[in-house]
This record gives structure tokens, sequence and C-alpha cells, in this order.
């Protein structure tokens, strides 16, 4: 990665990071019902009976109203797990799971551990983001956990990341190994932005 790119990321994501902190309860909160609208509304027109889905930390666009539903409605939600080599297990969700926290004090769930090819199995890719641009590239917090799963999936369903609606932007710093998304969910709107990107 070129100085200049990872700079402007590094510079995004701070940015990000502090509006994100700055956001009142109220909203996060109100936010949180949106997001699980919107979500709701996604799986269903997709038609989606497993997916993958993450469990949203507090300043997070809340997902855990959704993931509680879903699971209620019998769709199969995969919720991931970092491991030490870049890579992701999985483990699916179960109303009144118990969450700990991961490697990087992100929250899990604890629960039978799947291996990272499990996620190949969904309709549907639900995941978090900084940020993403109106040409559907993705900007995450820098682990390259996300675009790991997605650069090794032969067959890669729709993938949506989550976030705030200020969080869709015009351009993101993007690098060769950067992965597109199929569209964004935020509080107020689900956007389509490169549906061949799948």
């Amino acid at each position: 990665m070129s100085d200049a790119i990872d700079n402007a990321k590094r510079a995004l994501r701070a940015d990000l990071r502090e509006r994100r902190y700055g956001m009142s309860d109220a909203a996060r909160a109100a936010a949180a019902d949106g997001i699980r609208t919107q979500l709701r509304e996604l799986v269903a027109s997709t038609g989606a009976r497993s997916i993958s889905c993450y469990l949203s930390a507090p300043t997070e666009p809340g997902t855990r109203a959704f993931i509680d539903e879903a699971v209620a409605a019998g769709v199969r939600v995969l919720l991931p797990i970092s491991r030490n080599d870049g890579l992701l297990d999985w483990v699916v969700a179960e109303p009144g799971a118990a969450v700990s926290d991961g490697l990087f004090g992100i929250p899990e769930p604890i629960g039978e551990v799947l291996s990272p090819i499990s996620v190949g199995e969904v309709d549907l890719l639900v995941i978090p983001a900084a940020a993403v641009d109106s040409a559907g590239m993705r900007l995450g917090w820098g682990r390259g956990y996300f675009d790991k799963t997605l650069g090794s999936m032969e067959n890669r369903p729709p993938v949506y990341a989550v976030l705030f609606d200020s969080e869709l932007v015009e351009e993101v710093p993007r690098d060769l190994h950067d992965q597109p998304v199929t569209g964004v969910v935020t509080p107020t709107r689900t956007v389509v932005l490169a549906p061949e990107a799948h």
C-alpha cells in the first residue's frame, strides 16, 4: 500500500471514528431502529434464508435488534470471530447467546465455532464499514478481515455494508486488495451501488 493511500485512509478513519464517538445515545437508538427495519426489508426482498452479520460495537450502527429478530424469524445468521491469522471463523447466532470481547475488543459470540469456509453457504453478507463510496468501494477499519473473506469467496452473494447516513461518501481511498460491496444499509435507506460486484 502506498504511503499516500495509507495516510488518506488513516485520516478518514480518524474523522469517522470521532463523529461516531460524538453521537448521542438517542441518535444511536434511532439509528439501530432504522437499521433493523432496513435489514429486515433487505432480507425479505432478497429471500435470504441464511446470512452473515456481526455484533455491533457501541459506536457502530446497531445490528443486535435485527439479529435477534432474524433468528426469531428462522433466518440462519452467522456471526464472525476474528482469528490471529487474519481470517474469520463463524458462529451461528442463537437467542440469548453469550458475548465476549474478541481479539480487538470487538464483541463476538460464544458458541460452536465453524471454519472460515462456512460463510460460503450464505445468501447475503452484511458487514461493517467505516465508509463506502458511490462506486461501492468500502473503507474498513484497517485490519483487512472482511477484504480477505470477500476476496476468497468463489460465488459471492450480495454484500451490504452497514453505515450511518453520512458515511456514504463520494470517494474513499482505495488499494488493490480493497473489495467492493453490492450496496449499503443506513438507518434511513438501502442503496444498491455496484450490483455487478458479486
